[in-house]
């Protein structure tokens, strides 16, 4: 099956050709790249002058002819313009940016950015793979979760689902490297103000927030306000992030691992540390997995979970491509049993 990509020089969008590229079932049948269109792939990624593609101007009637299925990968505001017209030609879509995720009013709100379709909004399917997985392969629009939210709610939902954390403060504490910010340059990326450097930003008004919320209540069926702190680490990608939550009685460290055993089970890319064992960045690297390891302090009664992901990856250009997956009747784990890339 043909697929095109749309805005094809960004991290996540490298990503997405170098699944793509070794998928059983796909070819690649058009890049999009408003911006360098004409060029090669070449100039946009050297690392990829193997591969003699053209980036080509946004024209959805030709990308309707030779592509069956898009992913958008350009920043916030574009997918609400242009998918709709992708997707009355009849073309399935998995979007990477925020535009389909959030409510008109909170999109508006969180984002500055004027919404899209309230048509499409309510087609589009939240593409958090392990817990849609029945909406997912029925949907034609697929709004793909932010790097931020897969990590959190992935750890998150299984507490609220079984009622393991209580109604009470919930903190989630998220580390990630630079190649979350994108691609573009700007102050806060120079390498002499990242490196050796640790910082939070958008403290309080982060886009995630109202993402995590909503589908903490309408999934974890739990609605919850949280406290979400987004910091920067100097390292190019992954994601630890960690949850705190008033355990409820009678939960232990036994029976929270347990519970996320039984959760996962026949979820291929969720992996549950042994005990004791913490989920690192380095483990996740380059692949879809997610590493999760979860605890209760019985000093405090609070319940200390975390997990670990790639950003370009599972949250983003893996999960992307997991969803496509699903969509289309395929393997779950078609072009993406790919080992995290160690040391």
């Amino acid at each position: 099956m043909k697929v095109a990509v749309i805005g094809s020089t960004g991290y996540g969008s490298a990503e997405l050709i170098r699944i793509l590229e070794q998928h059983p079932h796909v070819e690649i049948g058009a890049l999009i790249s408003s911006s360098r269109a004409g060029e090669e792939l070449s100039a946009a990624f050297p690392h990829l002058s193997h591969l003699a593609i053209d980036l080509e101007e946004w024209d959805a009637g030709r990308i309707a002819e030779r592509a069956e299925a898009a992913f958008f990968a350009a920043p916030a505001g574009v997918s609400s313009r242009f998918l709709p017209e992708l997707a009355e030609q009849g073309v399935s879509v998995v979007d990477l940016a925020g535009d389909f995720r959030l409510r008109a009013g909170e999109y508006k709100e969180w984002y500055g950015k004027e919404p899209a379709p309230e048509k499409w909004c309510n087609q589009a399917v939240y593409g958090l793979s392990e817990w849609m997985g029945d909406q997912i392969r029925q949907a034609r629009v697929i709004a793909n979760p932010g790097c931020y939210p897969t990590a959190a709610l992935l750890i998150l939902l299984p507490l609220l689902r079984t009622g393991a954390a209580v109604q009470g403060p919930l903190v989630i504490d998220a580390k990630s490297g630079m190649s979350g910010a994108g691609r573009a340059l700007k102050p806060g990326s120079l390498f002499c103000e990242v490196n050796e450097n640790l910082f939070p930003y958008k403290v309080g008004s982060h886009q995630h927030t109202p993402e995590i919320e909503r589908y903490a209540g309408e999934i974890g069926g739990q609605p919850i306000p949280i406290t979400f702190t987004p910091q920067i680490v100097p390292m190019n990608r992954g994601i630890l992030t960690f949850v705190y939550a008033p355990a409820a009685s009678g939960w232990t460290t036994k029976k929270l691992r347990e519970m996320l055993a039984d959760t996962y089970a026949g979820h291929p890319f969720v992996r549950l540390r042994s005990e004791g064992e913490w989920p690192r960045t380095k483990q996740v690297q380059g692949s879809n997995f997610c590493d999760i390891q979860a605890q209760v302090d019985s000093r405090t009664g609070m319940i200390v979970a975390a997990a670990a992901i790639d950003n370009l990856m599972k949250g983003a250009a893996g999960q992307a491509v997991q969803n496509l997956n699903l969509m289309m009747g395929w393997p779950e784990t078609a072009g993406l049993q790919l080992h995290p890339v160690y040391p």
